[in-house]
């Protein structure tokens, strides 16, 4: 069978293999990293790495792989969200806002800088930049929630953050998509920016309750087998579906999803939800290893802005996200700026639009390619370290409370 397309044509057995090399590949590096001490979502998006086409070439992404992947990312969200009341986001609503503000401005400015003073155009340039304005929730409530520190007060500000960071983000994205094309619709930016926050603070607001009041009522009405989880997956779905007209992303409606059952959902859906996040993230992980091209990397240039935007990639979050938290102290400022890190799916999506429109060069492209899978594997092991003296004193607590 030709290397790189297993998961062509119309045979059966294509689409279960194709699975059964991302999956096993996945869980059997995560299990080499665990044993490692190393956080096991670094191996599986090196697993996508090494089967996909940069190295051994069994598996290319395509469609389906990609239905997959963002299958996974929204359950992971959801179920994120199954661990958050609102009531705690909008707590640290105003610190999590001046980080997700400086979050976008220094990366945006920084990228774009660079670009500039690299001799690049002006549009490659904006574009750039852009992409180094997104954040992955999806890899750091991944590392948070295995770790069991998602009620820590640094991840509510990293969660409420990225919720308002990927608001900001498609903002952005659209302006720069806009002066691509060579207009700018300031009306529509607005109308984008309002019906994007109102949704997103309809929910935050309304959701719990509404759903605590509604959900007991039509429930009892059902005889449905889990009729809870059917509920339940209807309202992630459905929310997921009414963020993106509003203007944001799918991910985002299917956390806020979890976090309006969070109050009022039993433990049944919670191990339901789990079972399906389990099979399905791997294929998210992977899913950015896969996206990696590194022939694109080849051309010494291009290797030496790649190692740059990274570094500005990296310093920006760090720097912009950090200085935001400060209130909160150093410890849990450096947590935040390590959390807002990692760009994953988001920085590829940002890229691919950019060379779909023709604006960006494919050497631009794997530079950006690069950053993305680059911060999203340097996150994790560092919000380890940065939570350490966190995971340590919970350990010891729960060894007292058995003794």
């Amino acid at each position: 069978m030709a290397p790189g397309v297993l998961i062509a044509g119309g045979d059966q057995v294509a689409i279960p293999l194709a699975m059964l090399i991302v999956f096993g590949s996945a869980k059997l590096l995560a299990e080499v990293f665990e044993r490692m001490n190393q956080p096991g979502i670094v191996g599986e998006i090196v697993a996508g790495i090494l089967v996909g086409p940069s190295v051994l070439a069994w598996v290319s992404p395509d469609e389906f792989l990609n239905a997959l992947a963002q299958l996974g990312v929204m359950f992971l969200l959801f179920r994120v969200g199954l661990e958050v009341k609102a009531s705690e986001l909008i707590r640290v609503g105003g610190t999590a806002t001046l980080v997700a503000v400086l979050g976008v401005v220094v990366p945006f400015f920084l990228g774009w800088g660079i670009l500039l003073l690299w001799g690049e155009p002006q549009v490659e340039a904006i574009f750039t930049g852009a992409a180094m304005v997104a954040t992955s929730v999806g890899i750091t409530a991944q590392v948070l929630e295995s770790k069991g520190l998602m009620k820590a007060r640094a991840s509510r500000t990293i969660l409420a953050a990225a919720v308002i960071d990927d608001v900001l983000g498609l903002l952005v994205l659209a302006m720069v998509s806009n002066m691509a094309k060579g207009e700018i619709n300031l009306l529509g930016l607005g109308l984008t920016a309002a019906m994007a926050i109102g949704f997103t603070l309809l929910v935050l607001t309304w959701g719990t309750r509404t759903v605590h009041k509604l959900a007991p009522r039509v429930q009892k009405q059902l005889r449905l087998g889990e009729a809870q989880f059917a509920l339940s997956m209807i309202l992630l779905f459905g929310l997921a579906v009414a963020a993106v007209y509003a203007g944001v992303a799918a991910i985002i409606g299917a956390f806020l999803a979890g976090m309006a059952l969070s109050e009022s959902t039993g433990q049944r859906v919670r191990d339901l939800a789990h079972g399906v996040t389990e099979l399905l993230v791997p294929f998210f992980l992977a899913g950015i290893g896969l996206n990696l091209d590194l022939s694109a990397l080849a051309n010494r240039a291009t290797l030496v802005l790649s190692l740059i935007i990274l570094a500005a990639a990296i310093v920006s979050k760090l720097v912009g996200c950090g200085l935001g938290a400060l209130p909160l102290g150093r410890a849990d400022a450096l947590r935040v700026g390590i959390g807002m890190m990692p760009r994953g799916e988001v920085g590829l999506v940002v890229a691919q639009l950019g060379l779909s429109l023709g604006v960006i060069t494919q050497a631009i492209y794997g530079v950006v390619v690069f950053m993305a899978v680059a911060t999203t594997l340097i996150a994790p092991p560092l919000l380890t370290l940065a939570y350490r003296k966190l995971i340590d004193a919970d350990a010891k607590a729960e060894v007292f409370r058995i003794g």
